[in-house]
C-alpha cells in the first residue's frame, strides 16, 4: 500500500462508518503486528433537521520552517520554536487548517520529485509535531514555498511534482474543478461551517505583468468560487488562500497588487448579497485581522495567521487601512476559531495565541448581528 517514491505514504478509505461516533484504529503488518499506537477519530454528528449545530473548534496557522543546516541559508537559523506544535496539540479542536508554506522547499529540492518528498518527510519527522498530527482532522492549502521557488507563479514548470507531493502528505477531499482538474482546489462542510480551499499558484500571473494579464485565481477558479459561495447556506464561509485578500496595502503578494481581480470578486460578493465570507490567510510572517464593508453593507473579513515556526516580523507600519486596531502580532503564533450558538444565532470567536498558548487578542463575529465585530 505504500509508495516509496512518495515517502512511503499510503491512503486508506474506511467505509461503513456511522455519524457521531468515536472510532479507534491502529496501523499493523499483514501478520497483525501493531506498528502504531492506538489512534482515534470522530465522525461528524448528523445534526441537520434534528438539533442545533454542534460547537466547533478549529486551529489555523501557516509558515512552518523546519531547519536542516546542510541545506539552509548560512547564518542564523530561520526556523525554530517547534514547541508551538505541542502547545497547539493541547487545545480542544476538531480540525486544523494549514494555510500554506507548510514546508519551505530549498534550492536542492527543486530539481526532482524526490526533493519535494524529502522536504515533506523532513518537516513531518520532528517529534514536536507528532501529537498535533495524531489528533483531529487536518486540511491544507499551498503557497509559494509548497509549490516551488519563492514568489513563483503558474510558470513554474514542475507543478505536477508539487501536486503529487502535496496529495501524498495531505488528506484533503478530492481536488480540482471540472474545467480545471489540475487546480489544487477543494471544498467541504464541517458542522455548519463551509470551507473553500483555494489554489493561488497554478493560474497565477505575476502582478508585474500588467493589468491585462495579472491574476491570482484565474477565470475558472474565481467563477467557481462565486457560484459556490452564493449556493452555500453556511453562516460562516471560510475561504482559505495563501496571501492576504482584504488588506489594501498593495505590497509583496497581497491581493491588492491585483486590483482588477480583487475588485471583481468583491463586487460579485456585494451584488449577490453573499454574507459571512471570511478569508483565512497566511504568508506574511505576522498576524492581523482585516475587514472591509462593501457598498451593499456586507462585511468581508481576512484572518491572517503567520508564522508557526518561521521568522516573524511586526508590520504595524504597513499602510493597511482595513486592519482592525490592536490585532497586529509580530511573534510566532497560531489561531483558534470557535463557532457556537443556536442555528440562527451562530457566533465566531477568533483568538490568536503565542507559542506558549497565551491569548494575544480575541474578537467575535456574530452572524445574527449583521456580521459586525465585537
Amino acid at each position: 500500500m505504500t509508495d516509496l517514491d512518495l515517502g512511503n505514504c499510503f491512503e486508506v478509505e474506511i467505509t461503513g462508518l456511522e455519524p457521531g461516533v468515536e472510532y479507534g484504529y491502529y496501523i499493523g503488518t499483514p501478520a497483525g503486528k501493531a506498528i502504531s499506537d492506538t489512534l482515534k477519530f470522530n465522525t461528524q454528528p448528523l445534526w441537520q433537521y434534528r438539533t442545533d449545530p454542534p460547537e466547533l473548534n478549529f486551529l489555523i496557522g501557516s509558515c512552518t520552517y523546519v531547519n536542516e543546516p546542510a541545506y539552509d541559508r548560512p547564518g542564523k537559523p530561520y526556523g525554530g520554536g517547534y514547541g508551538i506544535f505541542e502547545t497547539m496539540a493541547s487545545e480542544a479542536y476538531d480540525a486544523m487548517i494549514w494555510l500554506g508554506d507548510n514546508i519551505y522547499l530549498r534550492e536542492v529540492d527543486f530539481s526532482s520529485l524526490s526533493g519535494f518528498v524529502h522536504r515533506y518527510t523532513h518537516a513531518r519527522s520532528i517529534p514536536e509535531m507528532q501529537p498535533l498530527l495524531a489528533k483531529g482532522a487536518h486540511y491544507a492549502i499551498w503557497d509559494d514555498h509548497d509549490f516551488g521557488p519563492n514568489d513563483c507563479d503558474g510558470s513554474w514548470l514542475h507543478a505536477d511534482w508539487s501536486l503529487k507531493a502535496f496529495n501524498a502528505f495531505w488528506p484533503n477531499p478530492e481536488s480540482g474543478l471540472p474545467s480545471a482538474p489540475n487546480l489544487n482546489v477543494s471544498q467541504f462542510l464541517y458542522g455548519d461551517v463551509e470551507f473553500f480551499l483555494l489554489d493561488n499558484r497554478s493560474h497565477r500571473v505575476n502582478h508585474t505583468m500588467g493589468p491585462d494579464r495579472r491574476q491570482i485565481l484565474g477565470k475558472e477558479q474565481r467563477e467557481w468560487l462565486v457560484h459556490a459561495l452564493r449556493n452555500s447556506r453556511a453562516p460562516f464561509k471560510m475561504v482559505a488562500i495563501g496571501g492576504q485578500m482584504v488588506s489594501d496595502a498593495a505590497i509583496y503578494e497581497n491581493f491588492a497588487q491585483f486590483p482588477e481581480e480583487r475588485d471583481w470578486l468583491f463586487e460579485q460578493i456585494d451584488e449577490l448579497g453573499i454574507r459571512g465570507v471570511i478569508f483565512l490567510t497566511g504568508d506574511r510572517h505576522n498576524s492581523e485581522l482585516s475587514r472591509v464593508k462593501l457598498p451593499g453593507g456586507n462585511w468581508v473579513y481576512d484572518i491572517t495567521v503567520s508564522p508557526l515556526t518561521s521568522g516573524s516580523y511586526d508590520h504595524e507600519h504597513e499602510p493597511n487601512t482595513n486592519r482592525e486596531s490592536g490585532t497586529m502580532v509580530g511573534v510566532r503564533n497560531y489561531g483558534v476559531l470557535k463557532v457556537t450558538g443556536p442555528r440562527k444565532e451562530r457566533s465566531l470567536e477568533v483568538t490568536v495565541k503565542n507559542a506558549t498558548g497565551e491569548a494575544l487578542w480575541s474578537r467575535t463575529i456574530r452572524a445574527h448581528k449583521g456580521y459586525d465585530l465585537e
